[in-house]
């Protein structure tokens, strides 16, 4: 009987520690979005941003030569998925911003010092207002990309989309939290975004496929955490998606839908893992 009794106020513990975990996670993130709401440029540039590439460098190679795509594709369904891809990537890149913000403005060290169940909702809210920011302005520019003729992904390619650039986000999400409570400013983080944003989209499969690029960029290409996440992407976009098929010729060897998806399973928990040393220092 006393075994038993204890058990169930073991429980019962449990269970109130998670709902005051998701009250103080709600809480946060329902005051990131507050804050997007009343500075809705963030969302409004993130859209614009990769709406002009699509727009623009669909129209710049709409006549190129038959031949230069795989599957004989049109540039604009090719340069769509990479779009998607930099859309997702750059908001998640941004994750650290609002946490170094808080920390500079002295609102973190409110939080520090309040009566929080777990201090992991300060993480937890970033990663899920980041995420849903992501998904909104990915699915805006695909919503786009079907309206200039680009196509979309059936119900399975939609869920290939939706899960390889989850995977995505949490892997860029979990590295800009660490560099926000590495780095020792905002200027510091906006310096790497700005300088890791754009190399990391040209040294990858966004713009043009490998057999296109001289051999020391097909290599990087080919080992840019951004590749993995368009070629699934890319495959969800051309019919029925094979993960066991080889999407991707590199040069040391071919690689396949399922290689793509464990290869980003594998950087997003590293990444959680490597970073969680940090956090728990700078949130204790």
């Amino acid at each position: 009987m006393t075994s038993t009794s204890h058990a169930s106020a073991t429980d019962r513990a449990d269970a109130g520690a998670l709902a005051e975990l998701w009250q103080e996670t709600f809480a946060l993130t329902r005051r990131l979005f507050l804050q997007l709401t009343r500075r809705p440029s963030t969302l409004v540039a993130g859209v614009l941003q990769p709406l002009i590439w699509l727009i623009l460098f669909g129209a710049l190679f709409a006549n190129a030569p038959e031949g230069l795509l795989p599957g004989g594709m049109s540039y604009g369904r090719f340069l769509g998925a990479g779009v998607i891809v930099f859309t997702a990537f750059s908001a998640a890149l941004n994750a650290g911003l609002p946490v170094m913000f808080d920390r500079e403005f002295g609102f973190l060290n409110r939080l520090l010092v309040a009566p929080l169940r777990s201090r992991s909702s300060i993480v937890l809210a970033s990663v899920i207002y980041i995420t849903a920011l992501s998904l909104v302005q990915s699915l805006a520019i695909m919503g786009t990309a079907a309206v200039l003729g680009y196509g979309w992904p059936g119900g399975a390619g939609l869920l290939i989309v939706v899960v390889t650039l989850l995977l995505l986000v949490f892997a860029v999400t979990a590295l800009s939290l660490g560099l926000a409570f590495a780095l020792p400013g905002h200027i510091e983080l906006i310096a790497v975004i700005f300088v890791a944003n754009l190399p990391l989209l040209f040294a990858s499969t966004a713009l043009a496929p490998l057999s296109f690029m001289p051999g020391w960029l097909g290599w990087l290409a080919s080992l840019n955490p951004l590749t993995f996440a368009i070629e699934p992407i890319r495959a969800a976009y051309q019919g029925p998606i094979d993960l066991s098929a080889v999407l991707l010729e590199a040069p040391y060897g071919d690689v396949t839908g399922q290689n793509c998806l464990l290869i980003l399973t594998v950087l997003t928990l590293g990444l959680f893992l490597l970073i969680r040393p940090l956090l728990n220092r700078k949130l204790t």
